[in-house]
């Protein structure tokens, strides 16, 4: 039972951060757009990137596909974590920090799956033992 909850809570507190930056984006685009720019890739990867998220986020609250979503989230997290790469920013670097674990909590719910209280599709581990 304890292991049900633990993987229900921890699986809607990643998710709860990707919603909230769907939100983000839908409501401010501006910030996520300037990032964007700042490394030369076109704004309008942020319609992307909220999709990614509202989807991604809403797949790891239902249970749906837990293990891919959650290594394409590390993957995510992984490569946003360079938009934060500002050594003269201690919040920056807090955030490019804050994205490295995150991944690595997406890794362990990657390896782990999404825990026995999920809707099951296309959620077998990635590799075979």
């Amino acid at each position: 039972m304890f292991e049900n909850i633990t993987s229900l809570v921890g699986r809607t507190l990643i998710a709860a951060l990707f919603l909230a930056g769907a939100v983000q984006k839908t409501v401010d685009p501006g910030a996520a757009q300037a990032l964007l720019a700042g490394w030369n890739w076109p704004e309008s990867l942020v319609w992307l990137a909220l999709a990614f998220n509202a989807l991604a986020g809403l797949a790891l609250v239902l249970g749906l596909a837990v293990r891919p979503v959650a290594l394409s989230l590390a993957g995510y997290c992984a490569l946003t974590a360079f938009f934060h790469l500002i050594p003269d920013d201690p919040w920056q670097m807090s955030i490019f920090v804050k994205n490295w674990a995150i991944a690595g909590g997406c890794l362990v719910l990657a390896a782990q799956g999404g825990g026995a209280w999920r809707l099951r599709f296309a959620d077998k581990p990635l590799v075979s033992r």
